[in-house]
């Protein structure tokens, strides 16, 4: 008779044993981008899977089967698809208002620092380059569906908008623009990778405004908002954000001597006023500017 407690438990014994188990990781799709060779692709998928890893839910990352431009991953993730789950883009008060943020800006702000992409016969095209009114002599390239074309024309500068990323780099190595700003974390990989056209890069100027590169997810899911938030602020606060952003980008400045080119500041009107600018650890400046 004493026995049947000792049975009974051995009986329920399983089942807690497997409700007490770690449950599997929860899938997490980022869209394959257009570029054949992301120049963010390796820090950022590097950044979030770290993020991930420090945020107390498992998540197993993986990229999407499809190409998408940045509209239609929003737009993915906005309907609840299930094809997209998280994105990086520049932010803007509509994409704001569309996604859900992490309010940390993942590059530093170095989204808002321009170099430019030229064509090879003309290195000194920009040289002479101090105003916004000279900038506005030339046309820029731009993708239509990217916040930069509305900051751009906001001060006044000519604009070319494309619907395909490569098309850009084929523009401007045919002369139908004058120049192609792209960020500093981006300008040198992708000139790398279009080698067999005859483009270059500037060495006079750097365009200049406040923008930051944030993770959206959608508005249904702020528990994942919440999970990447708390990996990234634990990443920032035991130095392994600073690390990564050190391997990947510590010799910006000194490998396109920021130094010696002249700062052309811009606005951008498009800035949600949530933007914490007053967080000086999250943004990049050299010790020169």
């Amino acid at each position: 008779m004493q026995r049947r407690p000792l049975l009974k438990f051995a009986a329920l014994w399983p089942l807690g044993a497997a409700a007490a188990s770690p449950s599997p990781p929860l899938p997490l799709v980022y869209p394959r981008h257009q570029a054949l060779n992301d120049p963010q692709q390796g820090y950022v998928t590097a950044l979030l899977q770290l993020a991930l890893a420090r945020s107390g839910q498992a998540y197993a990352l993986r990229r999407s089967e499809l190409r998408m431009v940045q509209t239609r991953a929003m737009q993915e993730i906005a309907t609840a698809s299930g094809s997209v789950d998280v994105v990086w883009t520049m932010t803007s008060r509509a994409r704001e208002t569309q996604l859900l943020p992490v309010r940390i800006p993942i590059d530093r702000g170095l989204i808002g620092w321009r170099v430019a992409l030229i064509h090879a016969r003309q290195p000194q095209l920009l040289r002479g380059v101090r105003s916004i009114a000279a900038l506005a002599r030339l046309s820029a390239g731009q993708m239509r569906d990217w916040p930069d074309c509305a900051i751009l024309q906001a001060n006044g500068l000519r604009l070319d908008t494309s619907s395909t990323y490569e098309g850009l780099f084929q523009q401007l190595a045919a002369g139908r623009i004058d120049y192609f700003p792209r960020s500093v974390i981006e300008a040198q990989s992708e000139l790398a990778s279009h080698a067999q056209l005859p483009l270059a890069l500037d060495a006079h100027l750097v365009i200049r405004y406040p923008a930051a590169l944030y993770f959206f997810v959608g508005k249904h899911r702020p528990e994942l908002a919440r999970h990447i938030e708390i990996g990234l602020e634990t990443m920032l606060a035991d130095g392994s954000f600073a690390q990564l952003f050190q391997r990947h980008f510590g010799r910006l400045a000194d490998g396109l001597k920021l130094s010696r080119r002249h700062v052309l500041e811009l606005a951008n009107p498009d800035l949600p006023e949530e933007t914490p600018l007053l967080r000086k650890a999250l943004w990049y400046r050299p010790k020169h500017y």
